[in-house]
């Protein structure tokens, strides 16, 4: 995830306003990772190969809101920002979800929004603002059903008309929807401002001492806030740490700010510290403003830095706190992008395994079954075959019976017991069609026969080469009988160059899937107790896709580049040949002057 959560632990998680294609492991890392917005590197390389995008700028949103309605009785307003595009045929596509924030009406978000600004194009954004009903605050953003939100206002602009104006900034006012209704529902300022492409980033572990505390029955329970100075003199925040409970010398987990969010080591940061409260009135303790070069200077010297009272109506001037700020640590890192190592000779090798459970394949069934199934193969399988040399594919089934009674929850597709890799796409297909023909439909479901297979090529392929990186397509209808078995062996294969994707098919209960997703922010953890490494596994339900809620490709592949990412950078593997790896696109993206 590498998401943002709408509410875990009741709004006191880290968020990283940094998109997924900019440092997904960083920010997956604190919990920040986005809600889908940004470009996928995965697909977008891909589909730019192949002629499919024209020149374009990378931009990224922030959004803030005033004045919003209060549809709470007895607090308020848990708001959620959702960014779409109109297409050409007048239909909407969701661009990304910001995170949610706790009883607020004068809403900052940290998560940004991204999209590639195309100067020849007419780029229609609408804005839609919800309320968070309470018993979905512990989903993650990309999975709450808008349909089931209080709707608090829309608004909408052309992209053109923000990035045109000097300060790059435009307020919306918000009203009910297609116009109709109620007008005044707030306000919603949008800033857009072009993404830079730098690989460097800091990563520092923040702590202080001696704060002022703020509660009367116990400690303040402190976290901090990072907003980045504009040149209009306001600023943007671009990151949040987690509350630390009840404790005036809090230290807290790294934070990793990318060239993007800070700008340059000499741009203005300024630092607020709050104690947090669950009714949204966070109480601010002290703030301060330095630099990066500043905090670098604070972690090379050991000193402290004091907060700041700002004046209040009783104190006509600022106060110097006993509070104090330190850089307990502070390195600047080398963020290589998914691009930089599959351009330096990286490569995804795709695998897939098919049921032949009878629940899956029902005689009723079987017609959609066969769609659903060809178009996954085909529609993934067309983007990961692209960063393939060989184009040579394992494909297996599992839950069948073979003729001589024995059922396999592992058997190759291909037929023959050695010959476990096909031709391209086209194979797999006419595996599936073979196999068919020599097994029968059985069970019961079994996932850890195959996750053991793929983790063992996976394993295999480390003594001779750490270029490759598998990806594993599983297609099943998703009821397990072998869950903790499962979850036994992802935790071991999160230690490997593997992905796992799964499509769910048909209409049975996918909660056992949404376990072993983990996207809402706990790993998983074997029957001994231990957790995963990473976050490995994507899940999706092809009856959202066939419903033309999502795409099946955006979906599946959405987190790839971030799992990849995660792998490689906790082994610190780097990419070969870095000077000849490109950063920008194969295209020639236009500057913002």
């Amino acid at each position: 995830m590498g998401n943002c959560m709408s509410d875990v632990k009741g709004g006191k998680q880290a968020i990283v306003g940094v998109g997924h294609h900019m440092d997904p492991a960083a920010a997956a890392a604190v919990g920040g990772a986005g809600g889908g917005g940004g470009p996928n590197d995965v697909v977008d390389l891909f589909c730019r190969t192949n002629g499919l995008h024209a020149l374009y700028t990378p931009i990224e949103l922030s959004l803030s809101a005033s004045k919003l309605r209060d549809l709470d009785i007895v607090s308020k307003s848990v708001p959620m920002a959702v960014v779409c595009v109109r297409k050409r045929d007048g239909t909407l596509e969701e661009l990304g979800r910001t995170e949610v924030i706790m009883n607020n009406l004068d809403a900052v978000w940290i998560q940004k929004i991204h999209i590639m600004y195309q100067f020849e194009t007419v780029q229609t954004l609408i804005f839609h603002v919800y309320d968070i009903d309470t018993k979905y605050h512990n989903l993650p953003v990309k999975d709450l059903k808008l349909k089931d939100q209080d709707f608090l206002g829309e608004g909408s602009c052309v992209l053109s008309e923000i990035v045109t104006k000097r300060n790059r900034s435009i307020t919306l006012n918000l009203h009910n929807r297609d116009g109709h209704g109620l007008k005044n529902l707030g306000k919603l300022t949008v800033l857009a401002e072009e993404t830079v492409t730098s690989r460097t980033a800091v990563e520092m572990t923040l702590r202080c001492t001696n704060l002022e505390n703020k509660d009367l029955f116990s400690k303040s329970d402190p976290f901090l806030r990072i907003s980045r100075i504009v040149e209009t003199g306001g600023s943007v925040p671009i990151c949040k740490t987690e509350v630390v409970n009840d404790n005036l010398y809090p230290i807290w987990k790294p934070v990793c700010l990318t060239m993007q969010q800070f700008v340059n080591k000499d741009n203005p940061l300024v630092i607020e510290c709050f104690d947090f409260n669950s009714s949204g009135n966070h109480v601010l303790i002290g703030k301060l403003q330095k630099t990066v070069a500043d905090l670098e200077n604070m972690h090379k010297s050991r000193v402290g830095a004091n907060f700041i009272s700002p004046p209040s109506g009783f104190r006509g001037n600022e106060k110097v706190l006993k509070g104090q700020l330190f850089v307990e640590g502070y390195a600047e890192k080398q963020l290589y992008s998914f691009l930089d190592y599959i351009s330096s000779g990286f490569e995804l090798s795709f695998m897939v395994a098919v049921d032949f459970t009878v629940s899956a394949c029902q005689k009723s069934f079987v017609d959609n079954w066969s769609m659903y199934l060809l178009q996954a193969i085909m529609e993934v399988g067309d983007v990961i075959q692209f960063y393939d040399s060989d184009k040579r594919f394992p494909a297996w089934g599992f839950g069948g019976r073979a003729y001589s009674g024995t059922v396999s929850h592992c058997f190759n597709l291909a037929g023959s017991p050695g010959a476990f890799e096909v031709d391209g796409v086209g194979g797999i297909m006419a595996a599936y069609a073979s196999a068919l023909q020599n097994f029968t439909l059985s069970g019961p479901t079994l996932f850890g026969h195959v996750v053991n297979k793929a983790a063992e090529i996976a394993a295999e392929s480390l003594k001779y080469n750490q270029r490759k990186y598998f990806v594993l397509l599983i297609i099943t209808d998703g009821v397990l009988t072998d869950m903790q078995e499962t979850k036994d062996a992802l935790v071991r294969a999160s230690d490997l160059p593997l992905s796992i994707l799964i499509v769910g098919v048909g209409s049975a209960d996918f909660t056992q899937m949404e376990i072993l997703d983990a996207d809402n922010g706990h790993r998983l953890e074997s029957s001994i107790g231990r957790v995963a490494t990473r976050d490995i596994v994507q899940f999706v339900p092809m009856r959202e896709v066939h419903s033309g809620q999502i795409s099946v490709v955006q979906a599946l592949l959405e987190e790839l580049p971030g799992q990849f990412l995660a792998y490689m950078r906790c082994r610190n593997i780097r990419p070969h040949n870095i000077a000849a790896a490109q950063t920008s696109s194969p295209g020639h993206p236009m500057r913002l002057e």
